[in-house]
């Protein structure tokens, strides 16, 4: 189980770094207890005359002009503001069958139907804690502790985009064909990723969703 609290100030973390509107940091990404700041360091370079984290002329690694920059903007950190309702996105999937080939083996290691399987996984309430993985990929709280799965020996060289799994602990969703461990349970059809949309991806931390069975 995620730390929520946790969650929700790493989110907000994340999101103080993009506004500051930095060309050189490409992106800001909170995780379970921490957050990963992707910057560019010929843009960070090319910026140290301006701001803290070194004056122009110093000759300091890029890392070190990063680690400068965002202290002092996490330093100006506001409060954390009140939790947002947020609305709560529902995931329509196909259980079983060629969706989700290994359904009927999951139940029976949870000791259960497959039909008590599915209205398991599909009644709680998930959410997302962080994307990974792949583009747009949701790891998900949530899950039944009864529904955990063991990995697969071998990743299967080709998972389906759309493919509900379950990986441990956790359940998610790979949101492009890929290589993958985990046991696949069902399908959606709703894209979870796409460059060409404003914001990429479907999903973001903090957002709550829950299966749909169809």
């Amino acid at each position: 189980m995620a730390d929520e609290e946790l969650q929700r100030r790493l989110a907000h973390a994340a999101r103080w770094l993009e506004e500051a509107g930095w060309d050189w940091l490409e992106d800001a990404m909170p995780s379970y207890e921490s957050v990963l700041a992707v910057y560019d360091p010929v843009k960070l370079w090319r910026s140290r005359g301006c701001g803290s984290g070194g004056e122009a002329g110093e000759e300091q690694a890029p890392w070190r002009l990063a680690i400068g920059r965002l202290e002092e903007r996490l330093a100006a950190l506001p409060p954390l503001p009140e939790e947002e309702s947020r609305t709560i996105i529902e995931i329509p999937v196909r259980y079983g069958g060629a969706a989700g080939p290994d359904l009927a083996a999951s139940a029976r290691r949870s000791g259960m139907s497959a039909e008590a399987f599915v209205e398991a996984h599909s009644k709680p309430l998930y959410r997302v804690v962080m994307l990974g993985f792949l583009p747009g990929f949701p790891y998900l709280d949530g899950l039944p502790p009864a529904l955990a799965q063991p990995r697969l020996d071998s990743p299967r060289p080709r998972v389906p985009a759309g493919s509900v799994g379950i990986g441990g602990g956790q359940t998610g969703i790979y949101p492009s064909e890929s290589p993958g461990g985990w046991q696949l349970i069902g399908r959606t059809d709703l894209p979870l990723f796409d460059p060409a949309r404003q914001r990429p991806a479907l999903l973001a931390a903090g957002d709550r969703l829950r299966f749909v069975p169809i």
